[in-house]
């Protein structure tokens, strides 16, 4: 049996991977910022992209000209031929959802092509699951790739997971860095999914205020009324607390 308190050895060597995972990542673009810098790149574009890409190889004869293996180049294009719904659901090569910073990014670049089906991707794993993956470090440029999905696809129903995200985000390590280094059109993003925010929380919760009520029922929508002044006064304190985070005027 275990002791009280002491982790399983499992448990203890996927964070020992994550951990280095994130140090080697971290090593890697700082590397790439370093060789930008002496190669003075032009714009800020090609600093990130030089970033971004950090973590590539470059091909050896091998790769090119070795044994051929029948495997799927892309394992993510297995059910294209399946009719099409308006709904878009996590690809079922996805058997388990990743739980380290190293395989998030193998997934959200391998098997999510267009942003309706990262937001979903996103939405399923939750505020909380985010935060733990990225406590560490949320990777250079993933900060404004959420903030950009985010602000296309929110919906009414979805506000509230979606503040859930941002505030998750926002006790990562290193995360006022990676706003600092948010471009513009990523900037702009976030404005807009704040925009998006207070009104859609203005909307929901002046619909859900109702007239007057009347008779024996006033009492007990008094009640709910008040509930619900409470809630919306709590969300728009939270909106507002990440707008600051968030650096959004």
């Amino acid at each position: 049996m275990e002791a009280d308190g002491a982790l399983a050895p499992g448990v203890l060597e996927r964070e020992l991977r994550a951990a280095v995972a994130a140090d080697e990542r971290q090593e890697r673009e700082n590397d790439a910022k370093l060789r930008a810098v002496r190669q003075r790149v032009p714009s800020y574009e090609e600093f990130r992209n030089i970033v971004l890409a950090s973590h590539l190889k470059p091909l050896e004869k091998k790769d090119k000209m070795g044994n051929r293996r029948n495997v799927l180049w892309n394992p993510c294009a297995a059910h294209t031929k399946a009719p099409q719904t308006s709904n878009v659901e996590i690809p079922q090569e996805l058997d388990k959802l990743p739980r380290t910073s190293a395989e998030f990014y193998r997934d959200w670049r391998r098997c999510f092509k267009s942003r309706k089906e990262k937001y979903q991707f996103l939405l399923e794993l939750g505020g909380k699951a985010l935060g733990r993956i990225f406590q560490a470090d949320l990777g250079f440029g993933l900060l404004g790739e959420f903030l950009a999905v985010l602000a296309e696809n929110i919906c009414h129903e979805d506000r509230g997971a979606i503040l859930q995200i941002l505030q998750s985000l926002s006790g990562t390590k290193r995360f006022g860095l990676n706003v600092d280094l948010l471009s513009e059109s990523e900037k702009e993003s976030s404005r807009d999914l704040f925009r998006k925010l207070r009104s859609m929380s203005r909307d929901c919760w002046t619909a859900g205020h109702p007239s007057g009520p009347a008779g024996s029922e006033a009492e007990r929508e008094a009640h709910l009324m008040d509930a619900s002044l409470q809630k919306e006064t709590e969300e728009k304190r939270k909106v507002m607390e990440l707008m600051k985070s968030y650096q959004v005027n």
